[in-house]
């Protein structure tokens, strides 16, 4: 099995405030709709200390900043090449 997509979502409450709740449930939905709970893990982190670009979700070890909906449905694309 290939290895899987790690995904962190901070969940500190400046950045859950900013978008990341509205995130989390793209995020939720994209990985449902595409069959992909097998290729990745998942996990919430508390405070990463970026709040000021927040919100950030990091994958594979990158941090993405100021992501909204749409930027973390283009990342989500290019990790799973759709």
């Amino acid at each position: 099995m290939d290895k899987k997509i790690v995904i962190s979502l901070c969940m500190g409450s400046s950045c859950f405030a900013r978008g990341n709740m509205k995130n989390l449930e793209v995020l939720k939905e994209y990985i449902e709709e595409n069959h992909l709970e097998e290729k990745i893990e998942f996990k919430g982190s508390l405070c990463e200390g970026l709040c000021k670009s927040g919100p950030n979700i990091v994958i594979n070890g990158k941090t993405y900043s100021n992501v909204d909906p749409a930027s973390l449905i283009t990342v989500l694309n290019h990790y799973f090449k759709r």
